[in-house]
């Protein structure tokens, strides 16, 4: 299973939604699928073409102050998920009555490469409706009489768990590290299709299979954890997939954990520009392999810490995910309109134009979840409200956006074209980044992500209080 559906956060988000929602939530997958895919295909092309991590390109492109935004974003939101990754190894260990603290202590350390596969005969076993799952899937609707503010925020984190931030620095940092070169992007986006596939499969599978062994039943609306989801497989379905369940919620946390600290690792190994790869001796990359590690141990022992609030840790971590990423993906889309790095694979106006309503679509969706933890009674008029303004502000965007690309594509283009002969595609590659020029960020750019940065730092603020509150009400 690809590395953006490996984890706890991925686990917990999907069976929350089937158990408290059913399949209703199914067609937020469905669209996830083009945001998916444009994100990550963009940071293939970043890696193969430039040869450099994303952090570094984001330091070297934007400058410090933009660079350290970005890479404190990262830091702090990948150390929140390689904990939540160990929550849930400790909610799989729980369940098969292994030993919480040893049973951590060796998944630090040992990485399982065929668990994930466990999920299909669990849907296979509790053969939930699929005509109901299809229309659910492409036909989108809210819960009925479900709070508006919750299923916001269970939205949000679909999508911080599907489309994470980490994934982007991941992606790239990879590429770069197996010596992916423009001539296999072709092999690469059929491998990205497949991981897709992968992800959308056992999202609805999870979703599906929830829905179906809770409805009616007392949990119903009720999530707990991924034991709780266990426990209730185990009543309502059978030791066997419960069983199943814990062993591939176990392999996709050990997975997950080491995916995340190894994006880490990655990028901070690139902003401090010492050795980070996978294909170098610990000895020679200690500072690489002691950040990789490190994170992990950390994260394991904070997990076995009496007290600490598990659940909510885990809700609020793939939330936060969610409201940070429109500011990761507009980094994304100006490095991919930079000529100078990219040279014929910049974005297309096409793509712009997605990508463009794709950011001011996530910006529209944080803000429903703000107005809904700050109002929540509010009302259907002002959602559409909300949505209207949202599609002036896409169309906005997009337009900024591709204006942009535009002039970015326009002044570079002179200086490609009498610095350097016309190369295949498949052969360019980006010069060395101490010969480039800076890029340069028009004072209305300046301003709309000074803008963007400070609403999604109170967003981010807002959610925290959102999940604080309920999980104050739960207790």
């Amino acid at each position: 299973m690809p590395p953006h559906q490996c984890g706890a956060g991925a686990f917990g988000t999907y069976t929350q939604a089937g158990q408290n929602y059913g399949t209703t939530l199914l067609w937020t997958l469905l669209l996830l699928i083009p945001v998916l895919y444009v994100n990550q295909e963009m940071v293939v092309r970043l890696g193969a073409v430039t040869g450099v991590g994303h952090a570094r390109l984001i330091f070297e492109r934007f400058g410090k102050f933009w660079g350290a935004f970005s890479v404190i974003d990262l830091l702090l939101l990948n150390a929140l998920t390689i904990v939540t990754e160990f929550i849930g190894i400790t909610l799989a260990l729980n369940y098969l009555g292994v030993s919480q603290f040893w049973g951590v202590l060796a998944s630090a350390a040992i990485v399982l490469v065929a668990g994930s596969l466990l999920l299909v005969p669990v849907i296979l076993m509790v053969h939930p409706p699929v005509g109901q799952i299809a229309a659910d899937f492409f036909v989108p609707k809210m819960p009925e009489g479900a709070k508006l503010s919750e299923v916001m925020l269970l939205i949000v984190a679909i999508v911080g768990t599907t489309v994470a931030p980490w994934q982007l620095f991941f992606q790239q940092s990879y590429i770069v590290d197996k010596r992916i070169t423009p001539r296999f992007i072709r092999c690469e986006r059929i491998d990205l299709c497949i991981g897709i596939v992968l992800v959308i499969v056992g999202a609805v599978a999870m979703i599906a299979f929830c829905a179906q062994i809770f409805a009616g039943r007392p949990e119903f609306g009720n999530y707990t954890d991924a034991l709780g989801t266990a426990r209730g497989l185990e009543t309502y379905a059978g030791r066997l997939p419960a069983v199943l369940f814990a062993l591939a919620l176990l392999d996709a946390c050990i997975i997950g954990a080491a995916a995340v600290s190894l994006a880490t690792a990655y990028a901070i190994g690139g902003v401090f520009a010492v050795k980070h790869s996978l294909h170098r001796k610990p000895w020679d990359a200690k500072g690489f392999y002691s950040v990789y590690c490190g994170l992990i141990v950390l994260a394991a022992v904070l997990v076995l810490t009496p007290g600490t609030p598990l659940g909510l840790l885990t809700n609020a971590v793939q939330t936060l995910a969610g409201v940070l990423l429109p500011s990761a993906t507009v980094f994304l889309l100006l490095l991919c309109n930079d000529r100078h790095i990219l040279g014929p694979w910049v974005n297309s106006t096409r793509l712009n134009l997605f990508t463009g309503a794709v950011v001011a679509a996530l910006v529209t969706l944080s803000v429903i979840l703000t107005a809904a933890v700050l109002f929540p009674d509010l009302g259907e008029a002002w959602i559409i409200g909300i949505l209207v303004g949202g599609s002036g502000l896409a169309l906005a965007v997009t337009m900024a956006v591709e204006l942009y690309g535009m002039s970015a594509r326009r002044n570079a283009a002179v200086r490609l074209t009498r610095t350097r002969p016309q190369l295949d595609r498949d052969s360019w590659r980006m010069p060395p980044l101490d010969q480039l020029p800076p890029a340069r960020l028009s004072p209305l750019s300046r301003i709309w992500m000074i803008v963007l940065r400070f609403y999604l730092v109170v967003a981010a603020g807002l959610v925290l209080l959102r999940i604080v509150q309920l999980a104050t009400v739960g207790a």
